[in-house]
């Protein structure tokens, strides 16, 4: 057996647990849309096209240095910008809020996380996420909506907690709320790089499922990468776990 088996588990979300309904070009336009159209209600215009282009640099930035400012952040300084230096607090929630309420609807549990929920929780396994995210309320709300919430120990996020995977900040934030080392957990993500490499450089178990990962960037980037085991889905979670504790 092993001398510290694998009892608890950290899971990434998107691309993880739920995925993508269709693509989202469409969504991220019309859920664009309805934040400026918020704004407008407080006589503030701003352009779509401007706060996406932002958003853009935003994303650039943060994957060189693994530091989440948040969408918040970055709305509240591009108006600034613009001249909106005093908006209230309320306000921009209120647009965000607008904005999330459009491209939640896009997201969508995977058919197989509930049983294999069931199946970890019943046998006694300790459940976590960590999700790089640029709101912390959003990812809360999508947890909530499908119902999941009371099987997870903890859901943390890159906008809580400032820092992005693989950031080993991120891995040892998720590990405090255990109280336990690397060593007795496992990782299960869909990214080499974010999941994979970043739970690997602190020595815990990696678990990578590859039905949405992608084989592009990525892939090159992470070649050198190899997680300690591969699924093509959540069924065969449960099973790689015992097979790792009968070690």
């Amino acid at each position: 057996m092993n001398a510290s088996p694998i009892r608890h588990i950290l899971f990434d979300l998107g691309g993880t647990l739920m995925h993508a309904r269709r693509n989202w070009l469409p969504v991220l336009e019309q859920a664009d849309q309805a934040l400026t159209e918020t704004l407008r209600q407080y006589d503030i215009d701003l352009d779509s096209r401007t706060f996406r282009a932002r958003l853009h640099q935003y994303y650039e930035q943060r994957d060189k240095d693994l530091q989440e400012t948040t969408y918040h952040f970055v709305l509240r300084e591009l108006l600034k910008e613009l001249g909106y230096a005093e908006i209230a607090e309320s306000i921009l929630r209120s647009a965000l809020d607008a904005l999330y309420l459009i491209t939640q609807k896009n997201w969508v549990l995977e058919d197989d996380a509930l049983e294999m929920i069931h199946g970890l929780r019943s046998r006694n396994y300790q459940l976590g996420i960590f999700s790089n995210a640029g709101d912390d309320k959003d990812v809360q709300e999508l947890v909530e909506g499908f119902g999941i919430r009371p099987y997870f120990d903890f859901v943390l996020t890159s906008a809580a907690c400032f820092y992005r995977k693989p950031h080993p900040r991120t891995f040892e934030i998720a590990l405090a709320q255990w109280s336990i080392p690397p060593e007795e957990a496992a990782m299960v993500g869909d990214s080499l790089i974010a999941d994979m490499a970043g739970a690997k450089s602190l020595n815990m178990k990696t678990i990578w499922l590859t039905r949405r990962a992608h084989f592009s960037a990525e892939q090159e980037a992470g070649q050198r990468i190899e997680p300690d085991f591969s699924l093509s889905n959540l069924h065969e979670l449960l099973p790689t776990l015992e097979r790792i504790n009968l070690k």
